[in-house]
């Protein structure tokens, strides 16, 4: 061959070379054409379609017709059963695949299985060359009759779970394109994403029309865009009549204002919460809605939630008629109970009253035995009437819980003091146990505790005919709170039974009927416990078997004063004498008893032994004396089964070697003489159970120095000089009965007293003449009390002349009626039925302590009550001296306990005063402790003691 025809032959290679690689490059675009021609077509199916049924036979279309696939079938996910379940089918134009189909149709695929099944399980597209020579191709039979050969597939995901498989089949045998499977993966996430978004959809639009609240789309125009059913069935408009006038042609008149206003907030991106409006219905009248709103600026739309609360209205409309009738009723209770304590105490006023006087005059035996039952009928009976009005004011909500610091032992103390008198009468131990644990500086209402403890310990000692009644008193273990309290009150009386034993805490209830026979009482106390304890935020309980005993319990939560954080029962004394390694005896037939006393010398530092009955103890302290270690301190129980206290002290007092230790007697049953018994035989001290803490100490202290402590009976105060010149008091009183009373009270007084029948008259007797002090009756004919007290108030004003002290007497006792009279100018009130002694005290208070001031207390305090008053005097002149050097805290600490010890004794008025110095202590105001102190220090030199 020629070099030319060679050079053409080169040239004619090279151009077929050429042509071949134009027309792959040809294909090659077509293809990458129609790929993205079928991913377009996908697109548009997606967006043009409500749901994938819809879409998916265009889908179908566009993936054969684009790319030449025969073909295809959509298989879903049965989660439940774990396979592929046959969907849809599409087929290009005429082609017909009958058997191919049908075969389909009946089958199912597990994972890993078949096309449908290997896509499945790799969540990644398949393609298969030829699926008659593929071994895992179920079809593959049916496929050759059809003449089918290339196939591939892919999954509709969403992250990454596979929904459903989509297959496309071809007669050619076609290879793998690479290119189209990342393509298909793709739309595998589009279609998967569609289905997720009308998932979304239609489960928006569910709720939308199911939804009982009414909700809507509206436009800044000012018109519904989009309204749910719930408008239709709550207005009885239809939808399209709602949509077609301005949303506020609907709103009632006079919201409309605010509805624009609440509009335009949502405007500004505020969103509207639980504004309220009325609508219109089709009937005319109108619903209230609740409105919550927000807006999308960008769409210049409006989506809200509106609830219908016209129902909530109506009853909040209901509700409040009730609640005013409930007030309006209540307050008529509250005027019925008023008006029939004052009509009770009225009459009270002079049975009391006179009973006090005629128990004052000789009497025979006989009379002086009706005379003390019907005392003990009138106060039975003023309790019954304080207890109703405290159940009212608790039921009303007015009872009003203080909130001061006080000392949690001298409230027990003091309790058990009062209760005590009662036990002994029965022969019963009274025991009272302060955990050592347990915090003592509380904040709180120390009356309503000392109330319930008095209640709850006067039912133990009222059914219980012999054994012991025990208060015990431990920190809560169900709290956390530092104040969080648990008071228990055990007896071995008759018991409850277990059926009765919530009743009890019902108003007017008792286990039995029969026990308000033989026991007396109402059963009002453990009502007004239960409801004073939740008050306190505790609750109250009652655990018993009948011949059993009872015990009540209750909790109560109180607050701690930072300073006193760390104040428990263990720190409650300045410890004056050191006890450590001290060796003590306890012995006391009462187990209770030899447990506290063993907790209140071991935290002292003692070493303590107890022992059970007389012939113990003297053993143990011939053994102790015998090995060498004697005891130091002795205490004794004065009546024990067998040898009784004084016997063994008797044993000692002969027996030198054991006559060198201190001894203190301690009873249950102060009886006449056995104090002095106790001077003969040389001991130490003469206590009375419940035993305080303090007492017991300071009779240690002084035993130890070898200065008995002996509470042998103290003369009483000689009789009070009567002041020079003599009170001018005016008695303002329209009650003869009244006027007889007062005048009896003080004739022995020296005081002058006149009469005014009436308000007027009282008046015009204070402007002509001049008076120390005015009692005032507030319920007068002509004019009454408070009026009465006004009038003389402006007059003093207008002639600037010093006021009168003016006391209101009245049979009103309700707080309010309190403040009525201290507003009305009254200096203080007083509520019938007024004692003597309170009277008295009252006057000499208002009148700088010129009158004589007389206090009844129980022969039974003898021995106690001497002491304490000079107690009492002695921390008088500590409060001066504390003033000189400004020593506030000493001073409030003084006031605080005569704060809690007065009102114990029988002396409120020290009560009185000590809570005075107490809070002008906290403010600093000298002044007025010196003021305060002068006061007490009058009351205390004045006051007569007469025992009953």
């Amino acid at each position: 061959m020629s070099p030319e025809s060679d050079i053409r032959a080169e040239e004619l290679r090279q151009l077929g070379d050429l042509v071949e690689r134009l027309k792959k490059a040809l294909d090659e675009h077509r293809r990458g054409a129609g790929r993205l021609a079928a991913r377009d077509a996908v697109t548009r199916a997606l967006e043009e379609s409500a749901t994938l049924a819809q879409a998916a036979p265009r889908i179908f279309q566009a993936i054969g017709a684009t790319l030449g696939w025969e073909w295809s079938a959509l298989w879903t996910v049965d989660r439940h059963a774990n396979l592929l379940r046959f969907a849809e089918s599409w087929h290009l134009g005429r082609t017909t695949i009958v058997e191919f189909e049908a075969l389909s149709r009946q089958r199912t695929f597990s994972p890993g299985i078949g096309l449908p099944g290997r896509v499945w399980s790799s969540a990644a597209p398949a393609w298969i060359e030829d699926v008659t020579a593929d071994s895992n191709f179920p079809r593959a039979p049916a496929a050759i009759r059809e003449g089918l050969h290339g196939a591939f597939g892919f999954p509709v995901l969403l992250g990454g779970e596979v929904l459903a498989v989509m297959e496309f089949f071809s007669r050619e045998i076609r290879q793998p394109d690479d290119e189209l499977l990342r393509l298909f993966a793709s739309v595998g996430s589009q279609i998967g994403q569609f289905l997720e978004r009308k998932r979304l959809e239609e489960e928006r639009d569910r709720i939308f029309m199911l939804s009982l609240d009414m909700l809507c789309v509206c436009g800044f125009d000012g018109y519904f865009k989009r309204l749910n059913p719930a408008w239709e069935r709550t207005l009885g408009y239809s939808l399209e009549e709602l949509m077609s006038k301005p949303f506020l042609d609907f709103v009632h008149p006079d919201d409309r204002e605010r509805t624009v206003a609440e509009f335009d907030l949502s405007l500004a991106g505020v969103d509207t919460i639980s504004f309220e409006n009325r609508y219109r219905t089709r009937d005319g009248s109108y619903r209230w809605l609740q409105w919550k709103a927000t807006t999308v600026a960008a769409e210049e739309r409006g989506y809200a939630a509106a609830r219908d609360i016209t129902e909530r209205k109506r009853a909040d409309e209901l509700l409040e008629q009730a609640k005013e009738a409930a007030e309006q009723a209540n307050r008529a209770k509250s005027d019925f109970l008023a008006r029939m304590s004052h009509e009770i105490r009225t009459p009270m006023n002079a049975i009391v009253g006179m009973s006090d006087l005629l128990w004052d005059s000789p009497l025979t035996a006989e009379q002086r035995e009706y005379v003390r039952i019907f005392r003990r009928a009138g106060d039975n009976l003023l309790h019954l009437i304080d207890d109703v009005l405290d159940l009212s004011k608790v039921e009303a909500g007015h009872l009003e819980m203080e909130a001061t610091v006080f000392d949690l032992a001298e409230v027990i103390e003091r309790t058990a003091e009062i209760m005590a008198l009662r036990a002994h009468e029965k022969g019963l131990e009274l025991v009272c146990r302060l955990a050592p644990d347990a915090p003592v500086d509380l904040i709180g209402d120390p009356n309503r505790l000392r109330q319930i403890l008095v209640n709850l310990l006067g039912n133990a000692i009222k059914f219980t005919g012999r054994g012991e009644v025990v208060l015990r008193v431990d920190r809560d273990p169900e709290a956390v709170e530092a104040g969080a309290l648990r008071f228990a009150v055990s007896d071995t009386g008759i018991g409850i039974p277990p059926e009765k034993v919530e009743a009890v805490f019902e108003t007017f209830a008792q286990a039995d009927t029969s026990t308000t026979r033989k026991y007396g009482g109402t059963g009002l106390g453990l009502t007004i416990s239960k409801r004073l304890v939740e008050l306190m935020g505790g609750r109250i309980w009652a655990e018993s078997r009948p011949g059993a005993g009872s015990t009540f319990s209750f909790t109560a939560r109180f607050g701690i004063p930072d300073q006193a954080v760390e104040k428990t029962a263990t720190t409650l004394e300045d410890v004056r004498v050191s006890l450590r390694g001290l060796r003590a005896l306890v012995v006391d037939d009462n187990a209770t008893n030899r447990m506290i006393l063993r907790e209140m010398l071991s935290g002292w530092g003692a070493l303590v032994t107890t022992a059970a009955s007389g012939e113990e103890g003297l053993e143990e302290l011939s053994r102790s004396y015998r090995e060498g270690q004697p005891y130091a301190l002795l205490l004794l129980d004065c009546r024990m089964p067998g040898m009784d206290g004084f016997s063994l002290a008797g044993h000692i007092q002969q027996n030198q070697a054991l006559a060198g230790m201190t001894i203190l007697m301690l009873t249950s049953d102060n009886r006449g003489g056995d104090a002095r018994r106790c001077a003969d035989l040389g001991l130490a001290a003469y206590l009375v159970k419940p035993v305080k803490r303090g007492d017991l100490l300071e009779a240690i202290r002084a035993g130890m120095r070898r200065a008995p402590v002996e509470r042998a009976e103290a003369p009483l105060p000689g009789p009070a000089e009567v002041p020079r010149p003599a009170l001018r008091i005016l008695l303002a009183e329209d009650s003869e009965d009244n006027v007889l009373l007062i005048q009896s009270y003080l004739r022995d007084t020296g005081c002058q007293l006149e009469v005014a029948g009436n308000g007027e008259i009282a008046v015009r007797k204070v402007i002509s003449g001049r008076y120390d002090l005015v009692l005032m009756d507030v319920e007068m004919p002509v004019l009454d009390g408070y009026a009465a007290t006004q009038q003389i108030r402006k007059w003093e004003a207008e002639q600037q002349a010093q006021p009168t002290p003016i006391l209101a007497l009245t049979a009103h006792a309700l707080a309010e009626q309190v403040q009525r009279s201290l507003r009305a100018g009254c200096s203080a009130h007083l509520s019938k039925p007024i004692r003597k002694a309170e009277l008295v005290a009252a006057i000499g208070e208002h009148t700088g302590g010129r009158g004589a001031l007389r206090v009844r207390a129980d022969s039974r305090l003898k021995q106690i009550i001497p002491v304490f008053l000079e107690k009492k005097r002695k921390e008088v002149e500590a409060i001066l001296a504390a003033v000189e050097q400004s020593d506030l805290e000493g001073i409030r600490t003084l006031g605080h306990n005569m704060k809690g010890s007065g009102a114990g004794y029988g002396f409120p008025r020290i009560s009185e005063c000590g809570a005075a110095i107490e809070e002008a202590a906290i403010a600093g105001d000298l002044g007025a402790i010196r003021g305060q102190a002068s006061v007490l220090a009058g009351y205390l030199e004045q006051v007569e003691v007469a025992y009953e």
